[in-house]
C-alpha cells in the first residue's frame, strides 16, 4: 500500500491519460492525483471548475499509478511524497517541485507494545514497516532520534495496509503507520510512542511536473500551482463545507476528515516561497533524503537535484 492510500475507497471513473493530448503549449498538463488529504485543494478546485482547460486531472488508486504514468510519459506530473519525488528522480526522470501542498506533522506514526516506553527499547523488537513507501523514511528517522542503527532492529518489510492483521497475530512489536492503520492498532492495545510531529519538515508532499512540461507548458503548470492555492483558500476560509465535500468523495466521515487535516501543515503561499527557494526546504531535505535512501539501499545512484525545486510558478498573490 502506498503512503497516500490513506483509506481504501473507489474513484469514480475519471479522465483518462490516454485519451490526453501530449504536453506542449496548446495541450493539457496530464497530472495525476490520487486520494490524501494534502491533494484536496486539487480536487476541490477541480469541484469548483477553477482549473481551467490547460490543465487535465488524471485520477488514480495511488502513488504508485502517478509514478508509473510519469516514468511511461502518459502524465506530465503529479502528486507525490518527496521521497517519491527522489525514488523517479534516482531512476533519471527530470522532476520539478513547483509546489509544497503537506508537510506531515502527526500524520505518520510508530505504534508499540505497551512494554516498549522508550525508543532506545525497540533494540531487537519486530518491526513492520513499508521499506519501499515512505514509512521506511520514518523507520530509520526514528532509529536515528533514537541512537540505534538499523541492524539493531528487526525490519518485518509489509505493506502499512497489512499492518493490523500482523499485529493482531502477534507477529510484530510495533509499526511504522499512518492512518486508519494507526487507529486500529490503537483500538487493539498498541500505543504511540513518536510520530511526525517530532521530526518536523520532513515529510513533504509535493505538486512536481517534468522539466520538459516546465519548460515548453510553463502557462500550464502556472495555472495547475494557482487552482492547488485557490482550493487551498476555499478549504481555510469554507472548512465546514470542505471537510463535507471532502468526506463525501472519500467515503469517510467528517470526524476522519478533521483528524486527518490536523495531522498535517498545509503551507500557504508564503511558506511555499520559503521551501521552493534555492537552498530552501525542500532541496535540503532532498539532500538528506537521498544519501539515506541511497545508504538503506531504497535507491540505486544518487539522483541530480541541484535544481529541484523552483518558485517561479507560484502565483504573485491569491485573489
Amino acid at each position: 500500500m502506498q503512503r497516500r492510500e490513506f483509506i481504501a475507497l473507489s474513484i469514480a471513473a475519471g479522465l483518462s491519460a490516454a485519451g490526453l493530448p501530449g504536453c506542449s503549449d496548446s495541450g493539457a498538463l496530464r497530472f495525476g492525483i490520487h486520494p490524501w488529504v494534502g491533494y484536496e485543494p486539487l480536487y476541490l478546485a477541480d469541484d469548483f471548475n477553477w482549473l481551467p482547460d490547460t490543465v487535465a486531472l488524471v485520477p488514480g488508486t495511488s502513488a504508485k499509478d502517478s509514478m508509473d504514468g510519469l516514468l511511461s510519459g502518459a502524465l506530465d506530473g503529479a502528486a507525490l511524497t518527496l521521497d517519491e519525488t527522489i525514488r523517479l528522480s534516482s531512476k533519471g526522470l527530470e522532476l520539478v517541485v513547483v509546489a509544497v501542498t503537506d508537510v506531515s506533522a502527526g500524520a505518520d506514526v510508530l505504534m508499540v507494545r505497551p512494554s516498549i516506553t522508550e525508543l532506545s527499547a525497540l533494540k531487537k523488537q519486530r518491526i513492520a514497516v513499508e521499506l519501499n513507501g515512505v514509512s521506511g523514511i520514518m523507520l530509520f528517522k526514528i532509529l536515528e532520534v533514537a541512537g540505534l542503527a538499523p541492524d539493531d532492529v528487526i525490519k518485518v518489510d509489509l505493506p502499512v495496509s497489512q499492518h493490523a492483521q500482523a499485529w493482531s497475530r502477534g507477529e510484530v512489536d510495533a509499526c511504522v503507520c499512518y492512518e486508519p492503520t494507526a487507529s486500529l492498532i490503537e483500538n487493539a492495545g498498541g500505543v504511540r510512542l513518536f510520530d511526525s510531529s517530532h521530526v518536523p519538515e520532513t515529510i513533504f508532499d509535493v505538486l512536481v511536473v517534468t522539466r520538459k512540461a516546465a519548460d515548453r507548458n510553463s502557462r500550464a503548470v502556472r495555472d495547475l500551482v494557482s487552482g492547488h492555492f485557490t482550493g487551498l483558500q476555499h478549504l481555510v476560509r469554507s472548512m465546514h463545507d470542505s471537510v463535507y465535500r471532502i468526506a463525501t468523495r472519500q467515503g469517510i466521515s467528517p470526524d476522519e476528515v478533521r483528524a486527518a487535516l490536523a495531522s498535517v501543515m498545509l503551507p500557504d503561499l508564503a511558506a511555499n516561497q520559503r521551501y521552493l527557494r534555492v537552498a530552501g526546504a525542500i532541496e535540503n531535505m532532498a539532500e538528506s533524503l537521498s544519501l539515506l535512501m541511497l545508504a538503506e539501499g531504497m535507491i540505486d545512484q544518487k539522483p541530480g537535484i541541484q535544481r529541484l525545486s523552483d518558485p517561479s510558478f507560484l502565483p504573485a498573490r491569491i485573489l
